[in-house]
């Protein structure tokens, strides 16, 4: 099969087999996304070797040997949770499932990933996606879930103000998450581009320059930049909340005294829930199809993967 393989930092169009594990299911990708996390492996954030992605729609289309009789689960259209555990170490005994020890982490971690005619995944790891919710927007799944986490990992009040760092492909659904809530959120922005997006989404801009300091309740950063991070400290209040959403190669310096004295909260939070995920996007009150900038051949992906990092670019999408 036809897939895009990320070796030694480089990017090239491979032909390769693909096995299917006895308790794994065979899934025809029908879309994948191009996103920030695909970009930085690229780049060495992470030492992986194999096929990138790993937010996509499929089609399930074959059943490993040890799950034969599950055959209500062929030709249903899926998305798929990209952690795979064990089930037996000592985070998947305690509920963990997302930090299983021997996990293999789709596209990202010691699993090929999506950008590719097919990928495999266990059946619990698939959700399935109704009918009235094209593949354009449950290619978007993925991204919402992890944007719908920010509610699992802090307690958010309405009352609250809210500031979103980050008006990329990424902040813009996370915003339209928080705005939900109904609390008094505004989103940064640099580029004209990104200026008339969030006008069309109807959602409250504003510019770095603008921020007063110590004036939100909660901030969440999705630069995956030091600076991003230096503002969001900025504009954080004593006791605040800062939600970190990025994940980039390199380090970054931190002075801990002033997180001691002002009493911050530091949450790190990643992989969320699909079904609230898949029921926004039923809903209609998500609305990601303004991100997708270009949909482009699987063939073409090289392409795609050269327009997805060009600074500015929203969503690029692939289809086998």
């Amino acid at each position: 099969m036809r897939s895009i393989w990320l070796e030694n930092n480089q990017l090239s169009l491979r032909e390769v087999s693909i096995d299917l594990p006895p308790d794994e299911a065979l899934i025809k990708v029908r879309m994948s996304g191009i996103c920030a996390t695909d970009v930085e492996l690229v780049k060495g954030y992470y030492p992986f070797a194999g096929i990138l992605g790993h937010e996509f729609v499929g089609e399930v289309i074959e059943l490993g040997d040890q799950i034969k009789d599950q055959t209500q689960w062929l030709g249903k259209r899926v998305v798929g949770e990209i952690n795979v555990r064990c089930g037996f170490c000592r985070n998947c005994r305690r509920g963990l499932v997302n930090h299983c020890e021997n996990r293999t982490v789709l596209g990202i971690a010691g699993r090929n990933g999506v950008h590719a005619e097919f990928t495999t995944l266990p059946l619990r790891n698939l959700v399935l996606v109704p009918d009235s919710i094209p593949d354009k927007l449950a290619v978007f799944t993925e991204p919402i879930a992890a944007a719908c986490e920010i509610f699992e990992k802090a307690h958010i009040k309405p009352s609250e103000r809210v500031l979103v760092i980050g008006a990329g492909k990424f902040g813009l659904l996370i915003a339209q998450v928080l705005r939900l809530l109904g609390s008094d959120l505004a989103v940064v922005a640099k580029h004209r581009s990104q200026f008339e997006i969030l006008e069309k989404l109807n959602l409250p801009a504003i510019s770095a320059e603008e921020i007063s300091k110590m004036d939100y309740d909660v901030v969440v950063e999705v630069t995956a930049s030091p600076a991003g991070f230096e503002l969001a400290r900025f504009a954080l209040r004593p006791e605040g909340k800062l939600i970190l959403k990025s994940t980039y190669k390199g380090n970054m310096e931190l002075n801990m005294s002033s997180v001691v004295v002002d009493e911050l909260h530091i949450i790190g939070t990643r992989c969320g829930p699909f079904p609230p995920a898949l029921r926004l996007l039923d809903m209609r009150v998500v609305n990601p199809l303004p991100l997708i900038e270009e949909v482009f051949p699987l063939k073409d992906g090289l392409e795609a993967f050269n327009k997805a990092i060009q600074p500015g670019t929203l969503k690029v999408l692939l289809k086998p």
